[in-house]
This record gives structure tokens, C-alpha cells and sequence, in this order.
């Protein structure tokens, strides 16, 4: 089991940035490629009011910022460089869509409205890049709430119609134990939903959104170790009946700390990739090596963490 892709942390919203220029991403996209990363995917273009690029829809729709630097245009022409695959994350209002901790507007029809705008614009910019290869729905869930099945289905069909087809990703999360607001010191809850429940509710997800979706990469940390095998198999399994590639979301930084968030252990990430493979799952995504496994990373330990690895897929 390989990490094949990692997502790229702009915007974020709970993780401090590093403040990196063309210099330090150039540095980086040589480090991911020297380990096999083959993909990398932008996890979001905007978030509230700040973005990634100069949108003018976003400029003008949601009154966001401009950005002093053009990050999808320095991202793709890396990829371009490095030979890696780039999907496009869209936008994330963090008002408009339902989820079960985050409800606010719960309009998601402007959500959508907000992102098939910017979709055009995205593919009329910068579609002409021969790394431009799928899209990311940025919009994260982890249970069947709201419109979230209407929600997906419109934005990756537009996706797909805008682009001639190409592919769409989402990464949802697992409503488990260690399914914790960043902005507490604990690290688990009592309450978690049963692999019954999880099962039952994904069902209907997929059914709702084939079509319109072609991969799906479950995060891996929210769960406790011992249940993790048996909630990859059963994403697998619904994976396989509804026509989806199943990824993992190998998250290569520690839930199990009060401080929210360090590397992880190379223990853990080892062990959460043989628990993947167990479950027949073939590829992995992480989130995300530039933060917790760069080795220019702002955290020591993730220049460790890459040699670990290193160490691992040499062996």
C-alpha cells in the first residue's frame, strides 16, 4: 500500500500556514514526486472570503479577497512539470450547505449556483493544462443530512458536463469516536455511529450520487484503530456495488493529541495503510504531506516522518 496522491492544504482554516512561495512549492512537488505521488488535489479554491486565485466570481459573489499570488495557475504548471495529475477543489462557502456539526444557512442551492459560476470560469482559465485532470468536491460529510445527496450529484455532473467527463472526488470523513471539533483539547466522544448505521446511510449516498461521482476516498482518522478495518471494508463493499474506485484517506496527522495538529507517528500511518490493504483498498490520498510529511515542513517531525516512509516503500 502506497500513498499515490495528497491533497494541498489552500485555503485552510485549522491548520497554520506556512507562507510558501513559488520557490518552496517547487521544492515540494520534487519532494512528492521522488516518493511516487502521482496526483495532487487543491482542497479547496475558496473558503468564506479568501481563495486561491483571482476568481472574479468569487470577487464579486462573495466579496472575497484578492490573493497576491495565482496558486491553481502555480499548481498546475508544477504538475505540469512533474508530471502529476491536478484535480480542482471548489469552493467552500462555510454558509450555505448542511452538514451535521455545521449547519448555518442550509441554502444549498446557492452553493451550487456559487460553484457551477465558478466551475465555468475555472475550466475557460485554466483547462488548457495537460495536468487538468479531475475535479474535488470540497463540501466534506460524513452522514446522509440535509440535501448533501442533491448537493453532490448537481456539482459533479457539472463537473463532468463542463469537462468532457473528467473524473470527480469526494472525501467524506466517518461519524466515529474520534470525530471532534478542532477548537476543544479532547480527543474522543462516547457517542459514534455503528457500522450498521454507516453502511445503511452510504448506501443511499451512492445510489443518489453514481454518475456524477467516480472516487471516493473515506478519511481514515476518526475512528479508533480496532474498527478501522471493518469501516474500510464496508466502503469498499458499497464502493464496488455502485461502480466507485475506493481510495483511503491516509491522514498523516495525529488525532489522538490535545494539540490539534502534529504529524503522526509513523507507527500509526504504517498501520493504517496495512489495515487499507487488508480491506482490498488499493490506493491512498493523504492530507497532506506538505504540512505533516515535507521535509521543509514547518514541523520538524514530518522530515522524519517522510524518511520513515521512505524507508518503507524502498523496502
Amino acid at each position: 500500500m502506497k500513498i499515490k496522491a495528497t491533497f494541498l492544504d489552500e485555503i485552510s482554516h485549522d491548520i497554520p500556514h506556512q507562507n510558501w512561495g513559488s520557490k518552496e512549492w517547487d521544492a515540494d512537488f520534487a519532494y512528492m514526486k521522488d516518493i511516487g505521488i502521482e496526483m495532487v488535489v487543491l482542497i479547496r479554491s475558496g473558503y468564506k472570503r479568501w481563495q486561491t486565485f483571482p476568481s472574479k466570481v468569487l470577487s464579486k459573489r462573495e466579496k472575497c479577497y484578492t490573493p497576491p499570488i495565482d496558486l491553481v495557475e502555480l499548481f498546475l504548471s508544477l504538475s505540469d512539470k512533474y508530471g502529476m495529475q491536478f484535480y480542482f477543489g471548489l469552493y467552500d462557502s462555510g454558509r450555505y450547505w448542511v452538514d451535521s456539526e455545521f449547519w448555518v444557512d442550509g441554502n444549498y442551492e446557492r452553493e451550487v449556483e456559487v460553484n457551477k459560476e465558478l466551475i465555468d470560469e475555472v475550466w475557460s482559465t485554466y483547462g488548457h493544462h495537460k495536468s487538468f485532470a479531475g475535479w474535488y468536491l470540497s463540501q466534506e460529510c460524513s452522514r446522509n443530512n440535509g440535501k448533501i445527496i442533491e448537493m453532490f450529484a448537481q456539482l459533479g455532473r457539472y463537473c463532468k458536463n463542463v469537462s468532457s467527463g473528467l473524473p470527480v472526488l469526494i472525501s467524506p470523513y466517518i461519524d466515529g469516536k474520534k470525530n471532534i471539533s478542532q477548537y476543544t483539547n479532547e480527543t474522543s466522544r462516547t457517542e459514534a455511529v455503528t457500522f450498521q448505521s454507516h453502511e445503511k446511510e452510504w448506501d443511499e449516498i451512492f445510489a443518489g450520487i453514481q454518475g456524477a461521482v467516480d472516487i471516493v476516498a473515506f478519511q481514515d482518522g476518526h475512528v479508533e484503530y480496532d474498527e478501522l478495518v471493518d469501516f474500510l471494508k464496508i466502503n469498499k463493499r458499497l464502493c464496488d456495488k455502485y461502480g466507485l474506485a475506493c481510495w483511503t484517506n491516509s491522514e498523516t496527522f495525529d488525532r489522538d493529541m490535545p494539540i490539534k495538529f502534529l504529524p503522526i507517528k509513523w507507527e500509526k500511518l504504517k498501520l493504517k495503510l496495512e489495515l487499507a490493504a487488508e480491506a482490498g483498498i488499493e490506493n491512498a490520498i493523504t492530507f497532506e504531506f506538505s504540512h505533516f510529511m515535507s521535509p521543509q515542513s514547518a514541523y520538524l517531525q514530518a522530515g522524519h516522518l517522510y524518511n520513515r516512509y521512505r524507508e518503507y516503500i524502498e523496502q
